[in-house]
This record gives structure tokens, sequence and C-alpha cells, in this order.
């Protein structure tokens, strides 16, 4: 899927909006509905409505990174989180927060959400299919290995294997969607397929039922 940006300026911060990203997860539009215009035809976005500071806390929350920024003020650009996460969402994907490098991907930002259902037609990115699917599984998820990390951010290698989970190399928390720590890893795997008797980790079911995916 192409990543189309529409670019938007206003004298103090430029916002980049990256629709094929967009997961509709609206908290743009009801947090900001005078920046981000829901429901019109023609130009939709309005930095000037804020300040440069209140666009960029707007792309902060946007889980999917489609929506990034550039300060055009001379105020902090975004920058990697103090500690990587990946939160596990209530009958939906992986949020990622984290200096994020997708195997395969180009500039992919520092938050993605990516595809755990199996049923994205935008592998490994989440397109929001799990809607459709009726996707089911639980966010408050099975633990893994909790001990305290030596470092706890710095680049996250995600690589989708083929026909096979998520590959995750780095420091890297998971976090169930109300924030209780799952697991605390340096290296792990993560079902994709939908059907892990061990979500959110993998447990080899996706041969079982011919998971199919482009790998990295």
């Amino acid at each position: 899927m192409s990543d189309d940006v529409e670019i938007v300026r206003s004298p103090g911060v430029e916002v980049r909006f990256h629709g094929p990203r967009c997961i509709h997860s609206r908290n743009c539009v009801l947090g900001r509905p005078d920046v981000f215009v829901p429901n019109v035809e023609g130009e939709w976005i309005h930095p000037e409505a804020a300040t440069a500071e209140e666009v960029a806390e707007i792309a902060h929350n946007c889980p999917s990174g489609a929506i990034q920024y550039a300060r055009l003020d001379g105020g902090k650009q975004e920058s990697p989180p103090v500690v990587n996460t990946a939160r596990v969402l209530e009958n939906g994907p992986y949020v990622f927060h984290a200096d994020l490098v997708i195997a395969g991907q180009g500039n992919v930002g520092f938050r993605r959400v990516l595809c755990r259902c199996g049923a994205s037609r935008n592998k490994p990115f989440c397109d929001a299919s799990h809607h459709e699917s009726g996707f089911k599984a639980t966010g408050e998820a099975n633990h893994g290995e909790t001990a305290a990390l030596a470092a706890r951010n710095g680049p996250l290698a995600v690589t989708p294997t083929k026909n096979g989970p998520l590959k995750v190399e780095g420091p890297l928390e998971i976090v169930s969607g109300t924030g209780t720590t799952l697991a605390k890893t340096k290296k792990t795997f993560l079902c994709r397929c939908g059907h892990s008797s061990n979500k959110p980790f993998c447990d080899g079911t996706h041969a079982k039922v011919g998971f199919v995916a482009d790998g990295a």
C-alpha cells in the first residue's frame, strides 16, 4: 500500500498526515475537532487553530503514526520514548511506541500499529480488519518474563517472518490495554496469525492453520 502524505503548514508547525497508516482511532477528531475537522469536503486539517505544542501533543496521541509533525518554531521535535512499549489492545492490534526499525519498510517513525488478527490486507500493519473479521482476543494477555531490563529504550528491530510471527529484537516492555506489564524482553516472537493459544506470544499455531504472510 502506498503511503501518500498530506502536508499542511501553519507558521509554527508542519503537519504530515499519512492516510494509509490511519486506523481511525479518532483521537484527533474527538480531541481537537477544530484542528482535525471531521466530515467536511476539502481542507480538513487546520494546524493554525492550535499552538505548535498542542499540534505535537495531538500527533503523540495518534497510535498509528498517521499524524506526524515538524516544528517550525524552533520547538522540540518528536524523539524516541524513554521506554519502548508494545500495547496489546482488546480484540485488536499491537500498538508500538519505540525507536522502530521494521524490516522491509522505510522510515516508520516511532509510533506504528501492527496486525495481530491475521486479517490485515496491509501486513505487517493493522488496517482495522480486526473489526470486520470479528477477531476476539483479550488485551489482558498471558505473561512472560518480567525481570528488569538493563536498558529500556534504543532501536527496536521488528522482522515479519514468512508465514509466521513478528520477531522482535531489542528492549521492549509488552503491556496490556490497561497498562499492566505482561513481559519485559530483549527478544520475543509475537503472534500475528490470530490463533495462538498463548497470545500475545507465538506458539507455532500459524503452521497448523496455514497462515500466509510475506516475510521481510
